[in-house]
């Protein structure tokens, strides 16, 4: 991730009259109780574990050995707990002219054949690290790259999790996880021009060249930058614009298993990450649960050498797990 869209915002805006950092209108009051929903027992330590094996790779960068070691553990993880995993290989041109190969993972958990509603639900992040920390306060590190525990490896630790403990619980609804690849190696700040689209390289191919002809979901989340310490979630523009009902009923679950607090009740501006390509490409609803520290750019620790282990807190993992395991156990439990 990632990108504030200053222009897009002026757009939305204007289109459709929101506002940024304002506070939203009130939340419908959900008609399912989340407190009685059952939901399979999600652990924090083991979720944890999954984003350190992450890191423990080093920097998960294109055409690297790690890429592979990472890609090769994602898929043989998955694989324990999914029915099928598929690693769709992909051509990518980074911004200046590099050629590369990216690796989506994605691997399904079925519906019970009995209990099945004939529908899907798509469950993604990115796990990449970013080639350069051009964030960092000491410029001599803007051209190395970073761990990523936060900005990548925290999101797909918690599907790593969420995709365990529901294969033991099945919904009634089929769930794809898909890791994209090649995410975060956008033009980095200190380019000359910034290059159109050179983020999300991932997720475009996969919204293009989906790995079932005519896939479709009822929605798709994304989870971005959901391990920090300080964790801030708010009603992201292209989320609202796009999904704005599931938005509405993920943060009204959030509020009544009293996390409206963390999922805070506030419009904040369209950022580009990989659910603007699903949302735009794909034409699936896809919201972005997605870190917004206030007076800053998403953490204190984004796009620097900092964003390692250390920062990664387990209770902020297990919010983010409950909240979207509540909702669509609310939806589609037994």
């Amino acid at each position: 991730m990632k990108k504030l869209l200053p222009l897009l915002s002026i757009l939305l805006l204007a289109a459709c009259g929101g506002g940024s950092n304002k506070t939203a209108a009130p939340t419908a009051t959900p008609t399912v109780d989340y407190s009685q929903v059952s939901i399979p027992a999600f652990n924090a330590d083991s979720a944890y574990q999954f984003v350190a094996d992450q890191v423990a790779f080093g920097f998960r960068t294109p055409n690297t050995k790690a890429q592979t070691l990472c890609a090769n553990y994602l898929a043989r993880q998955m694989g324990r707990w999914c029915d099928t995993v598929i690693v769709q290989d992909f051509p990518a041109t980074l911004w200046d002219g590099t050629t590369v190969r990216g690796k989506n993972i994605i691997a399904s958990i079925e519906a019970p054949a009995q209990s099945s509603t004939g529908k899907r639900l798509l469950l993604a992040a990115h796990w990449d690290s970013r080639l350069w920390a051009d964030h960092d306060k000491d410029e001599d590190n803007h051209r190395k790259p970073i761990l990523g525990a936060n900005d990548g490896a925290s999101g797909v630790g918690v599907l790593m999790e969420m995709a365990r403990v529901m294969a033991g619980q099945r919904p009634r609804v089929s769930i794809d996880f898909i890791f994209f690849d090649v995410e975060d190696q956008g033009c980095p700040e200190w380019a000359d021009n910034y290059v159109e689209d050179s983020w999300c390289k991932g997720s475009q191919y996969w919204s293009l060249n989906p790995h079932t002809p005519y896939y479709t979901a009822v929605y798709g989340v994304l989870l971005d930058m959901v391990g920090t310490e300080q964790p801030r979630f708010t009603k992201e523009e292209i989320s609202r614009q796009y999904a704005g009902s599931v938005l509405n009923k993920m943060w009204a679950a959030a509020a009544a298993l009293g996390h409206d607090k963390i999922f805070e009740n506030t419009n904040t501006d369209p950022i580009l990450d990989d659910h603007y390509y699903v949302n735009r490409l794909a034409n699936i609803p896809m919201i972005d649960i997605v870190q917004n520290s206030r007076g800053m750019s998403f953490f204190p620790h984004w796009h620097t050498v900092n964003d390692n282990l250390s920062h990664i807190d387990r209770n902020t993992l297990r919010i983010t797990a409950e909240v979207l395991l509540k909702t669509i156990y609310g939806d589609y439990g037994e």
